[in-house]
């Protein structure tokens, strides 16, 4: 039974964990909102390919190693930053190493549209 439960807790532990601190409408301009999100990556965990319907600015609050398929692993350092343009699709990374990657990110998106839409 304690062998099921750390399993368990081990495939929980490497799911990517996105937690939404705040959302409100911009202020004169019919159909967009804000969207304040706390992204937390686990070692192990894969933030997938997906793009936004809207902008995307980004800061590493804390920095690890992430690797692309295919490619060499590479630090993401706190401190990195950046804009994710709409609709064009970015991530489809692994954190590796033994330190999870946060990262803070805003939106300027379409009100009512996925926030996150996947890609191949």
């Amino acid at each position: 039974m304690a062998v099921a439960l750390a399993l368990t807790g081990a495939a929980t532990a490497q799911e990517v964990k996105r937690t939404e601190l705040g959302r409100s409408p911009v202020s004169g301009v019919e159909g967009k909102e804000i969207v304040v999100q706390l992204v937390e990556i686990p070692p192990g965990a894969t933030s997938y390919r997906h793009f936004h319907n809207g902008e995307e600015v980004f800061y590493v609050l804390e920095g690890g190693i992430a690797q692309m398929p295919g490619k060499e692993a590479k630090e993401r350092p706190a401190g990195e930053h950046g804009i994710n343009q709409r609709e064009v699709p970015h991530a489809g990374y692994t954190v590796t190493g033994d330190k999870p990657v946060k990262i803070l990110s805003v939106y300027v998106v379409d009100k009512g549209k996925a926030l996150q839409v996947p890609v191949p």
